[in-house]
């Protein structure tokens, strides 16, 4: 999938202009000079149009000049699956982009649960047996809130590109 972004430059006597690819940027911007015939050479990096995903990638990645060519490499090669962990990385998590490296599934041990609320994960663990086995006559005085509440000590709620997400770091 194409991104739009637009490098506005810092220098008010300048037109910035729009871009798909690293190499379409820097063909660009080499040759750019403002209205007094001075080269221009920083830019503020904004992403126009793309994915809802992509915005959150771009967004969470801070992308400037020194982070554009990682961001429009990863954007066109991960998956929706990777970007969402790059973004709770990132953004939730505190790691860096040297830390995530090139696969995020690979360097980050991170539980990602989709359209849930505490409850209703409390319920699914519940259910999956992460707190033992549970006797039939008991199930019916399970206390899910109670349990969503202690869950909310390790895991913690977001919502990325729409989709509400429920996660843990490690």
């Amino acid at each position: 999938m194409s991104v739009l972004l637009y490098a506005q430059p810092y220098n008010l006597e300048a037109s910035g202009f729009y871009f798909r690819t690293y190499e379409e940027y820097l063909e660009k911007s080499a040759g750019l000079k403002d209205r007094f015939g001075c080269p221009v050479e920083e830019f503020e990096i904004q992403f126009i149009d793309g994915e809802c995903l992509d915005g959150a990638l771009a967004k969470a990645m801070e992308v400037s000049q020194a982070s554009l060519a990682t961001f429009l490499e990863h954007v066109d090669d991960w998956t929706d699956n990777q970007k969402v962990m790059a973004i709770i990385a990132l953004s939730e998590c505190g790691f860096t982009l040297e830390q995530i490296g090139n696969d995020p599934e690979l360097m980050l041990d991170m539980d990602i649960y989709e359209d849930l609320s505490m409850p209703e994960l409390a319920e699914q663990f519940v259910d999956e047996g992460v707190f033992g086995d549970i006797p039939e006559h008991i199930a019916h005085y399970i206390d899910y809130e109670l349990i969503a509440r202690d869950l909310s000590m390790d895991y913690c709620e977001v919502e990325i590109a729409g989709k509400r997400l429920i996660y843990r770091c490690d």
